[in-house]
């Protein structure tokens, strides 16, 4: 019997085939940045007064100014106040009695708001996210950073059930129907409903996308292959800037960014199967299809024999969940990734939601954002061979918090400098989101290593969740956020200390493994994915143990 690695390696492990595939998964993951940060262009701040409808009487034929002076008290610093009127007159009052009504007395705005820079239609200005209605903005990225946490779930159960291509072409018609359906919402909280819909989408076609790149690339090019893809998204965020600056009505926005979705049906026709999965399904003859399918765009020739011999890889026991809190090395293991796992991800989505408030535009921000994760991304595969694992995750923790905090120390008056620090803190958690990928993969024995994977993914998720939430605090102070993501990744950071070095060493198999210490890999098993893929050590039938790097 032939295992499919050994036909992987006949066919060409990463040839034209390969890279075709890698070109179709990395556009919708180009589009998916659209769906992460297009609302912070659509709920900038916008100057707002309470809309008081007696001053606007024609009869009065009050200025604008006056207007305002009649209905809106001044703050301390002699500025209109935002969210509080002046009570009116009665209802029953002259238009000459109006006039003289003068009340100190004041109260909340009770018939919306006035917003007198007459910006084209935003979130903001269309659903009043103003005043006791703000806190919806970042309530609904949490609400998204939710939708994220349960597509996990749901999109990994439903992408071992129905197969790699099919649960991909589900997700991408949410892109496109739900994406498009969200710009003709009549509230903002139907808008909410519609965010936790695609951010599932989002989550399983990140999930989903990584396993059938990673089952049809071999494991000398898989680290390399994720990497790539994961630049689309960096790229994607740079074109989410122009975009923005270019459309600046949400609604026509929101369809720019998702009308290029429609498109990807077509992958009904381009998208292969993962012949891995299907293998582990016992449907061999649709394997050898694909195999054959891809042999061909390879310009390889497969012999008939060594097809006709395929079998599904072979498999090894399955650990116990509760293994990661009983094993005493495993559970400083998992306990210390979960907190990595949780910072980084806090560190990167805060710094990203909060590209416009560094003092410089917010579109060159979110350009230079983009443009410096492609480098970070790159960059540490090379900071992982050189430093190793362990320093390397604690130095871009620790800079990255640092960075984080010295924003603090900036004044109001060098937003360059802001930004600058700012642009610092994004590529050091770009990287150490990255790192904390493989060192992870690389830390968990394998037969309990997807669980361990996908405890401390649930950590980063609940941080996404958490982050607009600690924005908030700002409202407090406006030192307060930029505390919290700076202080926790130097804490993380320094708890790395307590991680063993896996630079070098064999992947462990069993919890045995991990007693017997470090052990120097073989030529034949030079890399983390070369030992992930060892004939009888596959943790699940059909799904390759990815080492993928995705926020």
């Amino acid at each position: 019997m032939t295992q499919f690695s050994k036909v992987l390696a006949e066919i060409g492990d990463f040839s034209r085939f390969q890279v075709q595939l890698l070109l179709l998964l990395s556009v919708p993951t180009f589009l998916s940045a659209f769906h992460m940060f297009g609302q912070v262009f659509m709920v900038l701040d916008e100057t707002h007064y309470c809309s008081v409808a007696w001053v606007k009487n024609h009869t009065l034929n009050l200025s604008a100014a006056e207007q305002l002076a009649l209905s809106v008290p001044l703050d301390a610093a002699s500025k209109p106040q935002p969210c509080l009127m002046f009570r009116p007159p009665p209802h029953s009052a002259s238009p000459e009695d109006a006039l003289g009504h003068r009340v100190n007395e004041t109260q909340p705005c009770e018939a919306g708001w006035d917003y007198p820079e007459d910006r084209l239609p935003s979130l903001t200005n269309e659903f009043d996210l103003v005043c006791d209605r703000k806190h919806l903005k970042e309530a609904s990225q949490s609400v998204y950073m939710a939708g994220l946490l349960v597509g996990g779930f749901l999109f990994g159960l439903l992408c071992d059930w129905t197969g790699r291509k099919a649960s991909i072409l589900i997700q991408l018609l949410l892109f496109a129907a739900i994406g498009l359906a969200t710009a003709f919402v009549p509230s903002f909280e139907l808008y909410m409903v519609m965010r936790f819909t695609v951010a599932t989408a989002v989550a399983g076609y990140f999930l989903t996308s990584v396993s059938l790149l990673a089952e049809w690339v071999g494991p000398a090019w898989r680290t390399r292959a994720m990497v790539l893809t994961q630049c689309s998204f960096s790229l994607g965020q740079m074109a989410l800037a122009g975009l923005a600056y270019g459309v600046r009505n949400w609604r026509l926005l929101q369809i720019s960014g998702v009308a290029p979705a429609v498109l990807l049906l077509l992958y009904f026709w381009a998208l292969p199967e993962s012949a891995r999965w299907l293998l582990a399904q016992g449907r061999t003859e649709e394997a050898r299809r694909e195999i054959q399918r891809a042999a061909s765009v390879n310009r390889r020739k497969l012999s008939p024999e060594l097809l006709s011999q395929l079998a599904p890889e072979k498999t090894g026991p399955s650990g116990n969940p509760l293994d990661l809190v009983r094993h005493p090395q495993l559970r400083r293991v998992t306990l210390i990734l979960c907190c990595v796992w949780f910072v980084v991800s806090l560190g990167y989505f805060g710094l990203s939601l909060q590209v416009g408030d560094f003092g410089l535009d917010i579109y060159l921000t979110q350009l230079i954002f983009g443009a410096v994760e492609v480098p970070a991304r790159c960059s540490c595969i090379f900071m992982m061979e050189w430093l190793g694992r362990k320093w390397s995750q604690m130095g871009t923790l620790v800079l990255g918090g640092l960075t984080c905090i010295a924003i603090i120390f900036v004044p109001a008056d060098l937003p360059m400098v802001s930004t600058v620090l700012a642009v610092l803190g994004k590529f050091f958690t770009s990287s150490g989101f990255s790192i904390s990928y493989v060192y992870s993969a690389e830390l968990f024995p394998t037969i309990i290593r997807q669980t361990g994977l996908g405890l401390v993914a649930i950590f980063s998720r609940i941080a996404g969740i958490l982050t607009p939430l600690v924005m908030l605090l700002g409202d407090v102070h406006e030192a307060l956020p930029m505390v919290i993501y700076g202080s926790l990744p130097i804490a993380a950071g320094l708890l790395c200390a307590l991680l063993p070095e896996t630079r070098g060493c064999a992947m462990k198999d069993t919890l045995r493994d991990l007693e017997q210490g470090p052990r120097p890999r073989t030529k034949k098993a030079a890399t983390p994915e070369n030992d992930m893929e060892a004939p009888g050590r596959t943790p699940r039938p059909g799904v390759a143990c990815v080492s993928s790097t995705y926020f």
